[in-house]
């Protein structure tokens, strides 16, 4: 799902190959936090305020606010660092044992205590509710966990993990009151008890209200008294109203590619005091192809496409440069990332060559191709950049190209059903890593469902990597696995987004907010007035 950013190679622990990720000398804040309450408006609706169930960004929005989990992203930070855990680190030398101490002031923001049996009992109930919405997938290398006393918990993973501690630094990892939460079900009333930054004081359909949380302990600092969330259920126009009207404190999620640029344009001409807010992005989104679709399916159709793609133009004419042209299916900003797609295809249209690997393939006549898309779920712009695509198709002479728009349910059974010859996949990732990018894409059971045979991807390269705990020693099996994908084209990437916000001028944080971990921390955002 989620949201960049050079990695650190973890240190050995007493002479074992062992990750070890300590904390020192982190205060939490005094509880009373500062400044003024902050109210943000967004487009996304919270799917679920219980761990157990969302996957989405607005409820990982409320998780990692209100919970803590064993591990954290700091600000600007890709390296997970202790946040519940005073230490965390592989035991072993391959990966599949992880061990963690706990703070030893921990409580839950009912006052009850936190203790490893609270870690152990979140993780197994995540697991068994295994809810089709929910985070599970994530935790799939959980074998069992032990727990030998109240601040220690070791989990024994099945296979080789060495992105075990990204997955559970992620609101995959939160961690909820054994005593609050039943065991086999989901928490149904709305409430939420957490040990985090925040509690969760009211959720309903329109709004969340957030309250600065007395008994948190960890390296947080909070920049405001509170936090309110608005949900304008996907009205992007409601949006840009709410925050030029001063209804809303910050615009986060869900303003248009256009009206961020208009904004971002009279802010610098002195007519709004308004502010832009941009970070660091890892979204993506890509083109896919159905590898046994008669014309998808074809190498020299996908070539030709590869060929004929402007991503300069989709990013100026579309999304007004708020996004960047991607030419690998691992972003800049990941490590490991690579520029295949450049290296092969250049970055301007070749329609000589796109026509050579047609007509090599004994293809004469325009190729009948449609593009699938849908308006929601990828963002507001897509069925225009697919529009775009279409055209630059047709402007060779070598493609008729439509595009079909239907919604999130049509276009997610089409996929599933392998209905759809050519469409699009968006990607938020859950942490950054570059293993977040690959393995779910490629394998049994992936998200593309688009039957690419991946052969040494999943068969070696994938595995190879998952197990090295030492992620700069990955970046050749990443180049590997990129240019691989670049030649065989089971996917196009088009972009990876910037992330942004818009705030009024009393605002100021978002910068350490908007980073490559996609963790929106509410406590770094301050008002002054």
């Amino acid at each position: 799902m989620r949201k960049r950013v050079q990695w650190v190679s973890l240190p050995l622990v007493a002479g074992v190959a062992a990750a070890l990720l300590t904390g020192c000398g982190w205060a939490g804040d005094d509880g009373a936090g500062q400044g003024e309450p902050v109210v943000m408006g967004m487009t996304d609706d919270v799917l679920a305020v219980d761990p157990a169930s969302g996957y989405d960004p607005g409820s990982w929005l409320v998780f990692n606010n209100v919970f803590q989990s064993l591990l954290s992203f700091p600000p600007g930070g890709s390296e997970p660092q202790p946040e519940a855990a005073e230490k965390c680190g592989f035991t072993d030398r391959v990966s599949q044992r992880f061990t963690c101490t706990l703070r030893d002031d921990l409580t839950f923001s009912n006052g009850n205590e936190l203790t490893s049996r609270d870690v152990k009992f979140s993780f197994e109930r995540t697991l068994r509710i295994d809810d089709p919405d929910g985070p599970a997938v994530m935790l799939s290398t959980i074998d069992h966990i032990e727990t030998p006393d109240d601040r220690t918990v070791t989990f024994h993973l099945s296979q080789p993990d060495a992105t075990f501690p990204q997955k559970i630094a992620s609101g995959a990892g939160s961690i909820v009151d054994h005593r609050a939460y039943p065991p086999n079900a989901l928490r149904t009333d709305g409430r939420a008890v957490g040990s985090g930054v925040y509690t969760l004081e009211s959720y309903g359909r329109d709004e969340a209200v957030f309250a600065v949380n007395p008994g948190y302990t960890g390296p947080a600092e909070v920049k405001n008294s509170g936090m309110t969330m608005r949900f304008l259920h996907g009205d992007q126009r409601a949006l840009k109203e709410a925050v030029t009207s001063g209804d809303v404190d910050v615009a986060y999620r869900g303003l248009t590619a256009p009206a961020i640029a208009e904004l971002d344009e009279a802010a610098l001409r002195g007519e709004t005091s308004l502010r832009v807010v941009d970070g660091t992005g890892a979204e993506v989104q890509h083109l896919v192809f159905n590898m046994d679709d008669p014309v998808a399916g074809n190498p020299a159709v996908r070539e030709a496409v590869a060929w004929l793609i402007d991503r300069d133009a989709l990013t100026r004419d579309v999304y007004h440069r708020t996004v960047d042209p991607l030419y690998s299916i691992v972003p800049a900003g990941i490590a490991g990332h690579n520029t295949a797609f450049f290296d092969a295809y250049g970055d301007s249209p070749q329609p000589a060559r796109a026509e050579a690997a047609l007509r090599e393939a004994g293809i004469t006549e325009p190729v009948e191709l449609t593009l699938w898309a849908t308006p929601v779920r990828f963002g507001p712009d897509t069925v225009a950049e697919f529009e775009h695509i279409a055209d630059q198709l047709n402007a060779s002479g070598l493609f008729r190209a439509d595009v079909r728009s239907v919604g999130t349910e049509a276009f997610n059974e089409g996929v599933e059903n392998g209905d759809f010859g050519a469409y699009v996949r968006g990607w938020v990732p859950d942490y950054p890593d570059p293993d977040n990018f690959t393995a779910p894409f490629f394998g049994q059971g992936n998200v593309l469902a688009n039957n690419y045979d991946a052969g040494p991807i999943t068969e070696e390269l994938i595995p190879r990597t998952a197990a090295q705990i030492d992620r700069a020693a990955t970046v050749d099996d990443y180049h590997a696995l990129q240019d691989t994908v670049a030649e065989e084209l089971p996917v196009i990437p088009l972009w990876q987004s910037k992330q942004y916000a818009v705030t009024a001028g009393d605002v100021a944080g978002l910068e350490w907010t908007l980073d490559a971990s996609t963790v929106f921390r509410f406590w770094e955002i301050a008002k002054t007035s």
